[in-house]
């Protein structure tokens, strides 16, 4: 397989309970040269000081700059960096299927310890993966997300939350998301003027545009 390596490390992000087996996140970390699963330890009830502390530590490690693919609730934790130090270290995040806090404690109550839902644009680039029918965010919802993150933003169509269930093992385009926004230069790639969405061929292995 072909690798989409770069000079800077990626660190990968699960959500709630962590990425199992089989989940896109994981075949990533194995089959990426330079990626790894940042472990929480605790996936089961995330404490946002407990999940940043072990990040910010991950990314202080590294021996250079940082790319982020988050997942879920993994992307609500690289949007807690906004206004964080460490964020200077951060090159950009790829941020699927994004979670919104309420729905989600609605759906898993007294289990994630987040507080609000971060809104502050992020310092350093970032492109924003959803579906039209997550359970955990509306599409409506993701839109704004994704203007107030200061994010571009892809919508792949039916793909519920993007995860094992939605049918997303071995998920290759992801690899090609990643590689678009790092072609994407210096800075957030929002453009406010218009937002950007891309093909459903990027749930497959396109990079076809609408």
């Amino acid at each position: 397989m072909a690798s989409f390596a770069s000079e800077a490390e990626t660190l990968i992000l699960p959500g709630l309970n962590g990425s199992p087996e089989g989940h896109w996140q994981r075949y990533w970390a194995r089959d990426q040269v330079g990626s790894r699963v940042v472990e929480q330890d605790d996936w089961t009830c995330p404490s946002l000081n407990s999940w940043r502390a072990r990040l910010e530590d991950e990314i202080a490690a590294a021996e250079g700059d940082v790319w982020l693919v988050g997942h879920s609730l993994g992307c609500i934790l690289a949007a807690y960096l906004a206004e964080r130090p460490i964020a200077s270290r951060v090159r950009g995040a790829l941020l699927v299927a994004p979670c919104d806090l309420e729905t989600t404690e609605n759906m898993h109550p007294c289990v994630i310890k987040f507080g609000a839902m971060p809104l502050k644009r992020l310092p350093f680039r970032s492109l924003v993966v959803g579906s039209i029918d997550d359970p955990y965010m509306s599409i409506g919802l993701l839109r704004l997300t994704a203007r107030a993150w200061g994010s571009a933003l892809v919508d792949i169509g039916a793909a519920g939350h993007i995860n094992i269930a939605s049918g997303f093992g071995l998920w290759q385009a992801g690899y090609a998301l990643l590689e678009l926004l790092k072609s994407q230069g210096e800075g957030p790639a929002y453009n406010c003027a218009a937002d950007r969405f891309f093909s459903s061929a990027l749930a497959g292995s396109g990079l076809a545009m609408d």
